[in-house]
């Protein structure tokens, strides 16, 4: 009866086992798929802000082009990164690039930088950093509107000489307090107009090869 009882127990908790291995597999798949739907809709988004729906009807999310290794030095990329291309019936109208300066007052800022392929920003947003409450993080839309303050700015406009802050003779504002982190974005934009200058030929090359290829 001992061993009987020793058995029925066995199989009782090797069934009790599979069972709750089932349920958390089950449960981390499904919270897999809401953590990745919640992510996906934070960059849409994040996109949208700067890209709006009337200004495009493609899908902002799937239509991207790689950033070439050889640039992601300039855009402070360290692992690379994906540009989406925002089209207005197949002729793109923008690029949203992806940058990152390390020269922030506590760290990396991300960004997300779109420029119009007539080489005019067309918005910036702060995705991620860790600047002073009250002081460096103004950088963010939440907290300032400091960040508007590119849209319609080109390599052009300001000249090179006034893409820095007004303390060191350029043309953005700084914080009050707090100077590191408003020249860190600005000479990050900076090198996000450069990159774009230089790539912008193949981006629409890359992108007229992508639409043909859809089309086929």
């Amino acid at each position: 009866m001992v061993f009987k009882s020793i058995g029925f127990n066995s199989i009782v908790l090797a069934i009790f086992a599979l069972v709750t291995a089932v349920i958390l597999a089950t449960t981390n798949d499904l919270t897999k798929e809401r953590i990745a739907d919640s992510e996906r809709r934070a960059a849409q988004r994040a996109l949208l802000e700067i890209i709006p729906l009337e200004r495009h009807n493609n899908d902002l999310l799937m239509d991207v082009q790689p950033v070439p290794q050889q640039y992601w030095n300039l855009l402070g990329l360290k692992k690379g990164g994906n540009i989406h291309i925002a089209r207005d019936n197949g002729q793109p109208v923008a690029a949203i690039i992806p940058a990152v300066t390390a020269d922030g007052y506590s760290g990396d800022i991300a960004m997300i930088v779109g420029i119009n392929f007539d080489g005019t920003i067309a918005g910036v947003r702060v995705v991620e950093h860790r600047e002073t409450p009250g002081l460096g993080d103004k950088v963010d839309l939440k907290k300032s509107d400091w960040i508007l303050d590119f849209n319609g700015k080109s390599l052009a406009k300001p000249s090179s000489d006034g893409w820095k802050v007004k303390k060191e003779g350029g043309e953005f504002d700084q914080f009050t307090g707090a100077t590191i982190t408003p020249r860190a974005v600005v000479y990050q934009i900076l090198k996000t107009l450069q990159y774009f200058n230089d790539d912008q030929q193949r981006l629409l090359e890359q992108s007229a090869l992508n639409t043909q290829q859809a089309a086929q």
